[in-house]
């Protein structure tokens, strides 16, 4: 048995305009080959779906129950039709982002609330994870895009995994020290002003911005004395507010109110900590494309 969608949707315009040559026009097409394929359709299934006669022309059994059934097959069909166009512009899917911590107190909260309303069929999750472990998840395809800081990683690395990383937000390192402590007050400082402080850091085992941080120190011309590692952020800003040390952080953590903490800016070269989005370049997933549109790298990074 062989019977199209097209034979369907000339039934339906016959059976609805109870007249073939008003379902010609309709159709845009003349009555000879609608006539054709409506005979067709009945050879095909064996019965005849019109009684005919001389001054009727009304449905068989049969045509009634094709006609119902006929109607929800093409509308199933068009809804099919058009999800599928809506996958394919990423309005359908879901989104699976990996994050590291610090990048929550900047850019990137605006951004899913733009990628949201713009799709809102699509489902996003957020995967808070280092460096290393969003790598990992994208070369296992677990998650669909990450995002980590400085530094970048090595092209030739990154093309033999079929990944691409972009830079997304431009973001220096500042100094987070106690509220109390003798720098707070001034509006600058150097790199160089915390050589003798304990210095605070997140794990160095688990990413490798900390050591890109503490490569800074000794390119500046000292080596940090390290006092303590901790695995998020905030831990390493509660021991600064408590007077246990400084850290270096992102700027845009100084748009939380961390008690007893204050930020300076550090006046010459500071270290970066830019942003960066890693994605896989063989998975052309529209959902991906969607929010990479939204995202838009290459202005971010200008």
């Amino acid at each position: 048995m062989s019977i199209d969608l097209k034979q369907l949707k000339y039934f339906l315009a016959v059976a609805e305009e109870k007249s073939f040559s008003r379902a010609a026009e309709r159709l845009h097409i003349s009555q000879p080959p609608l006539s054709q394929q409506i005979m067709k359709l009945e050879s095909e299934l064996g019965v005849r779906l019109f009684a005919r006669t001389t001054r009727t022309f009304e449905l068989t059994v049969a045509g009634r129950a094709l006609m119902g059934e006929a109607s929800d097959m093409l509308a199933k069909m068009r809804m099919t039709i058009d999800t599928i166009r809506q996958i394919d512009r990423g309005e359908v899917g879901r989104l699976r982002v990996g994050i590291v911590g610090s990048a929550m107190w900047g850019p990137i909260p605006s951004l899913l609330e733009q990628f949201q309303t713009r799709f809102p069929r699509v489902t996003w999750t957020l995967h808070e994870s280092g460096p290393n472990v969003q790598y990992e998840a994208l070369r296992a395809k677990q998650i669909d895009v990450g995002f980590w800081r400085e530094p970048k990683l090595d092209v030739d690395e990154l093309k033999h995994h079929n990944l691409r990383q972009e830079l997304c937000f431009r973001e220096n390192v500042c100094v987070a020290v106690n509220e109390q402590h003798p720098l707070a007050s001034q509006e600058y400082i150097e790199l160089t002003d915390i050589a003798e402080e304990p210095m605070l850091t997140l794990a160095l085992d688990k990413s490798s911005f900390p050591r890109y941080l503490i490569q800074c120190c000794i390119d500046a011309g000292f080596e940090p004395m390290i006092f303590q590692e901790a695995s998020e952020p905030q831990t390493l800003l509660a021991m600064v507010g408590a007077g246990l040390g400084v850290t270096l952080m992102p700027e845009t953590t100084s748009r939380i109110g961390w008690p007893g903490v204050k930020f300076l800016p550090i006046k010459t070269r500071p270290p970066s900590a830019n942003l960066f989005i890693c994605y896989a370049t063989l998975d052309d997933a529209p959902v991906v494309r969607a929010f990479l549109n939204i995202l838009n790298p290459s202005a971010c990074a200008a």
